[in-house]
């Protein structure tokens, strides 16, 4: 743990075990013994009200005369309580889920959107929780809205959408910190929905139709390019085999026969009339 995070946690523990070492005093030593007596005398109906149960998932935390009574809190079970001079706070240490509802973010690029999450925390500390801040849960919810809207204030409508998670944990860590003195331990926040408005989702649509056609044109343009690439090596073979070239016009004459055509071209080769010309100059 961060040593300058434990310094503020060791000194309010030191300041609560310094007023405890006080002790009470005089008079409320005489006030206490009054609440003992007055427990004796009406025994066994004070039993009602001095006896208290306190379930698993709580603790109590008992003041006496103001002042805590013990250096942790009490329970689970019964416990003793006096009247007149004792009071006691329970405190749920369950999972509490807070939900926060949408919020207004204006991001790094001007952007506004919706957002809303969820926040996971409990208390590990009931004595800190009552005797360090006035409502817990109250605070910490109000300080995760502010958290959450100046942590994603700081990114850009693309690095929200595409790091959700990360986001997520380093608003995690702030709440930690800040919640530490409080006795709250923040287990987890989420990011639920980011919502922007229509005209900005139509502007991101046609700005992703647009590169979507752009890449699109670009694979069809090399496409072609090593089509025609290909058509060069081929003739140039042709070219260098007059036997090959007579070859792709006999396949050629196969493949229009398998169809059904009236009418079949007959490809003559141009050697065949070179040997003609060459006769008739002769003759």
């Amino acid at each position: 743990m961060d040593p300058q995070r434990e310094a503020p946690k060791k000194n309010n523990t030191e300041h609560l075990i310094a007023d405890r070492q006080e002790g009470i005093g005089v008079c409320g030593w005489i006030l206490a013994f009054l609440s003992f007596l007055l427990v004796f005398t009406t025994f066994p109906i004070s039993m009602w009200a001095c006896i208290k149960v306190i379930r698993e998932y709580e603790r109590a935390v008992v003041f006496q005369l103001g002042r805590i009574l013990s250096k942790k809190a009490k329970g689970p079970g019964l416990i003793f309580v006096l009247p007149c001079t004792d009071t006691f706070f329970k405190v749920d240490l369950r999972t509490v889920t807070c939900n926060i509802p949408p919020l207004e973010i204006l991001t790094k690029d001007a952007v506004t959107a919706q957002v809303d999450g969820v926040v996971c925390y409990r208390i590990y500390s009931a004595v800190s929780a009552v005797a360090n801040v006035t409502d817990v849960h109250s605070a910490t919810f109000l300080l995760a809205q502010t958290t959450l809207r100046n942590a994603l204030g700081t990114q850009s409508l693309a690095q929200l959408l595409a790091g959700r998670e990360e986001i997520a944990h380093s608003i995690q860590a702030i709440l930690d910190s800040a919640t530490e003195q409080w006795g709250i331990k923040v287990a987890r926040v989420e990011i639920k929905d980011v919502r922007i408005p229509v005209a900005t989702q139509r502007a991101m649509a046609a700005e992703a139709e647009a590169a979507r056609k752009a890449r699109a044109k670009n694979v069809a343009a090399e496409g072609e390019m090593n089509a025609s690439k290909a058509l060069k090596q081929a003739s140039m073979v042709l070219a260098d085999s007059p036997a090959g070239l007579q070859l792709h016009y006999l396949q050629t004459l196969t493949t229009l026969a398998a169809e059904n055509n009236s009418t079949i071209v007959f490809p003559l080769p141009l050697n065949m009339l070179d040997s003609f010309r060459q006769k008739n100059r002769g003759g």
